[in-house]
């Protein structure tokens, strides 16, 4: 079988990138031949197909009236993207389509050529775009579930995108677009890293094909294994933004003796961080490291006590999560999104209600004050889990039976 990923990314930006690659490589694996497409651009990994990618676009610059006018159309359609990827239809005549981030830069313009072709698509859901036109359920307040049944006006009322009515505005259009031109009921399936995406891809009625779930996989070459040597802290490391709830965590090691909070990343929040840290005397209590990658970011995980997730918007299946577990680490997660499915309270780490201070910093005293045996258990459980859950072959023999199913049927 040949199968064809589809990413407006072609090189490690994120973990949907991380998703891309790794069922690439975990289809090869099991010995189906691979093809990609995306947006060309000069951090890209080498790939044969690459002749056929599509001109690279960014809509986060300042433009004029001419270019916000393009912008708005092809946003919801690109032709571009239609003539290239039949293109590398004809010469390379793929049987499934995998679909991950194509919104706005490649649009689903695409999915015209591939039914023309009757190629099945499957779209893995790394957000809740389909539903939320700020892909994230986030507003200025919070979460926000307005746009839920297609009541995407709230876009624009609340400037849910970059906090812009230009840009929000182009958002309400490309949803209404594909409403209207039921693009979405022409993937054959969706599947949900976290049953908490599919539920909430269901309530947003905006499909009749079916939305399954299955979390993502792990690299290939992942090592799974648990550290020789474990240090005294515990560890965020991820973007550093308010979702994310970091400043919740700073407030929660604020109330502990004896705890020390390595930060790990770059992000918009950094700086007021910093101030926290500074003006409440935090420094011998809380490192900002930076971000890291690599062999570094590798070994600060692994050495932790545990990786506290704070997140207070809706978490997919994150990968950072996953990572950590595949090194045995527990976890300390809010209860919002996906995180309650990777971690199993009191097996494999503990769950806080998102934003609770207190019961977050009762969390990490538990976990700390574990006997050596308890602490034991819960890293074991972690890489037990990991194993289990997170296995590629495991996936891409799953996305291969889902095929047969489909040609099956019809």
């Amino acid at each position: 079988m040949k199968v064809l990923l589809v990413n407006k990314f072609h090189y490690k930006k994120g973990g949907s990138e991380t998703y891309y690659f790794t069922i690439g490589k975990a289809l090869e694996a099991i010995g189906h031949e691979v093809v990609y497409f995306a947006m060309k651009d000069e951090k890209n990994i080498p790939c044969e197909q690459e002749e056929f990618f599509i001109d690279n676009v960014d809509y986060n610059g300042n433009v004029g009236v001419i270019e916000k006018i393009k912008s708005a159309l092809s946003i919801v359609y690109k032709k571009e993207s239609k003539e290239k990827i039949t293109e590398l239809i004809k010469k390379e005549k793929p049987d499934l389509a995998i679909l991950n981030l194509v919104h706005r830069q490649i649009t689903l313009s695409i999915v015209e050529a591939l039914k023309e072709f009757d190629i099945p698509i499957f779209f893995t859901m790394h957000d809740l775009i389909c539903v939320c036109p700020n892909y994230t359920m986030l507003s200025s307040d919070g979460i926000c579930e307005k746009c839920l049944n297609k009541k995407y006006i709230n876009c624009i009322k609340q400037k849910c995108i970059k906090n812009s009515t230009a840009k929000s505005a182009l958002g309400f259009i490309e949803a209404h677009y594909l409403k209207f031109k039921k693009v979405y009921d022409d993937i054959d399936m969706y599947i949900a890293p976290s049953d908490f995406y599919r539920k909430k891809l269901i309530e947003g009625n905006f499909t009749k094909s079916n939305i399954v779930h299955r979390k993502n996989p792990l690299p290939v070459d992942t090592e799974y294994r648990l550290p020789d040597k474990v240090s005294d802290y515990i560890l965020y490391f991820g973007r550093l933004s308010k979702e994310k709830g970091v400043l919740t965590l700073f407030k929660a090691v604020e109330k502990l003796e004896n705890v020390v909070l390595k930060v790990l990343g770059a992000g918009p929040e950094e700086q007021e961080l910093r101030d926290y840290i500074r003006e409440h005397n935090l420094s011998d209590k809380i490192e900002l490291l930076g971000f890291k990658t690599g062999k570094e970011l590798e070994s600060i995980v692994e050495k932790s006590k545990c990786v506290v997730v704070p997140s207070e918007w809706y978490e997919n299946g994150p990968y950072s999560v996953m990572e950590a577990m595949a090194k045995g680490r527990p976890i300390i997660a809010s209860d919002l999104g996906g995180l309650k499915e990777l971690v199993e309270e009191g097996s494999t780490g503990y769950i806080f209600k998102a934003t609770d201070v207190d019961e977050l910093a009762d969390k990490i005293e538990m976990l700390i004050n574990l006997s050596d045996e308890e602490y034991t258990k819960l890293c074991k459980n972690s890489l037990e889990f990991a194993k289990r859950e997170f296995d590629p072959i495991s996936y891409a023999n799953w996305i291969v039976e889902n095929y047969k199913l489909y040609r099956k049927k019809c």
